[in-house]
């Protein structure tokens, strides 16, 4: 078992830096133009001819209220008529995917996000599935992950069952706080009891796993109140956490320019929900995953960061990295093979492709030998907290130390500092550098000189 994290006051704040969150290496930033369509078509024909399975996303960005903490891709509007139109070029997009893909490839992975997806009528739903289940070989019965992001506000017990019906086994719920002075701070007034009525009913039907989304940092917010909303979550048992560090970042989002920031809590007061956090969970027996992320011990993540086994895409930790991710909808990534590509992030350039018969891909990036290397060493660090040497030696046959020789003095500091445990053979991200994990990630990533660091949001 995987020791516990260890808080060092001291060396967070020597390494908390803004730095990328590593759902991929190179990272979103580095995409541009020249990767189109045409490269989407040929890295999909050879999903095809290597029979890879698949992961499915579909991005549904209409919501009818609006949160001002958020920075996703999404739609504000109280007309549910707006969802018609995009749907009907999301069945296009569907269509045009699906015919250069496989019939034998199973999609072991499906996740509904936004937005809010069930911002959709139940027929709508319906006839997604329906759509999704006629072009892609989905499995059948109880033995894929499925899974949908829910608005408690946007939810009941008949949603809840239609969505059991339709073959979804995992919900991920957003609840960020539950005190009601942070909740009109940021415009999302949601109770207790609405969460706990779309928990009751997941349990009832029998999802198989259940994750709840949090955010310290956010106006408000203090130790005290936080920590009250943790104990209330922990009494609702999800199988999952995910406890986001709040980025205000009001110039690229702009939502954000709604909140007063004199009402933010202090680095040091974030630090400080951030620890009691960590404390309540751990005694609640939750394992600390990495990256904001928090499971029960039997839950799959957990098995898999024991076994080794772990990995990290778009959709966050998972345990279906050796799939083809196939990202359907404005501003979905797909990642397959050695391709990253992306569609459009406005809602019209979109929809007019798919109306002139064309792909939605407006940007991406094509792997690298050193890409390769280099997100393998990632991966390894970020999901199971060491890297052996040997493993980067096989994989792509070459001496470790000689190839990454200049940067070895940085990684001599960090174990020098009690980050990491450092030899001829492996590093070990010790338990009080495994919440900075992104900071050693960051040493062995060749952009990140080149870009904008204002770009990201801090290791914690």
């Amino acid at each position: 078992m995987l020791d516990t994290i260890r808080w060092d006051t001291d060396l967070i704040r020597r390494y908390d830096l803004a730095g990328p969150r590593y759902t991929s290496y190179p990272t979103a930033v580095q995409f541009h133009s020249q990767v189109g369509s045409f490269d989407l078509l040929h890295a999909l024909r050879d999903s095809r001819k290597a029979q890879r399975p698949l992961s499915l996303y579909v991005h549904l960005p209409f919501c009818a209220n609006i949160c001002y903490y958020c920075a996703c891709n999404k739609v504000i509007t109280k007309d549910r008529g707006r969802a018609l139109p995009y749907l009907q070029r999301l069945e296009q997009e569907i269509q045009l995917i699906a015919c250069h893909l496989d019939p034998g490839q199973t999609v072991e992975q499906l996740h509904l996000g936004g937005g809010t997806p069930t911002f959709l009528s139940h027929d709508e739903l319906r006839q997604l599935m329906a759509q999704l289940r006629k072009h892609f070989n989905l499995l059948e019965g109880d033995s894929g992950d499925y899974g949908i992001e829910i608005d408690p506000r946007e939810a009941d017990w008949s949603t809840m069952g239609l969505l059991r019906e339709l073959g979804f086994n995992r919900v991920s719920i957003g609840l960020q706080d539950l005190d009601p002075a942070v909740q009109r701070a940021v415009n999302r007034l949601q109770s207790l009891d609405e969460t706990r009525a779309v928990i009751d009913a997941a349990r009832t039907l029998q999802f198989r796993s259940i994750n709840i989304d949090l955010i310290y940092g956010l106006p408000k917010q203090t130790a005290e109140n936080f920590a009250r909303t943790v104990e209330e979550v922990i009494s609702l048992q999800p199988d999952r956490l995910s406890v986001f560090n709040y980025a205000h970042l009001p110039e690229r989002f702009m939502p954000q320019r709604r909140i007063n920031s004199q009402d933010l809590p202090s680095p040091a007061e974030k630090l400080q929900m951030l620890q009691r956090t960590i404390e309540q969970l751990t005694a609640a027996g939750y394992r600390y995953i990495g990256m904001d992320h928090f499971a029960l011990p039997d839950d799959d993540l957990a098995i898999a960061q024991e076994e080794s086994t772990l990995q990290r895409n778009f959709q966050g930790y998972t345990t279906h990295g050796h799939c083809d991710l196939i990202g359907l909808g404005v501003s979905a990534i797909s990642q397959i093979g050695d391709l990253y590509c992306q569609n459009s992030s406005d809602l019209t350039e979109y929809q007019n492709a798919l109306a002139s018969s064309q792909l939605g891909t407006s940007r991406g990036l094509i792997c690298n030998q050193d890409d390769r290397i280099r997100r393998e060493v990632i991966q390894q660090l970020i999901c199971n907290f060491r890297l052996d040497f040997a493993h980067i030696e096989h994989c792509f046959n070459l001496d470790f130390r000689g190839y990454f020789a200049e940067l070895w003095p940085q990684l001599m500091a960090m174990a020098d500092d009690g980050l990491i445990s450092l030899d001829s053979q492996r590093i070990e991200v010790l338990p009080a550098g495994r919440l900075l994990v992104r900071s050693v990630c960051m040493v062995f990533d060749a952009y990140l000189e080149q870009q904008n660091r204002q770009r990201f949001s801090r290791v914690i």
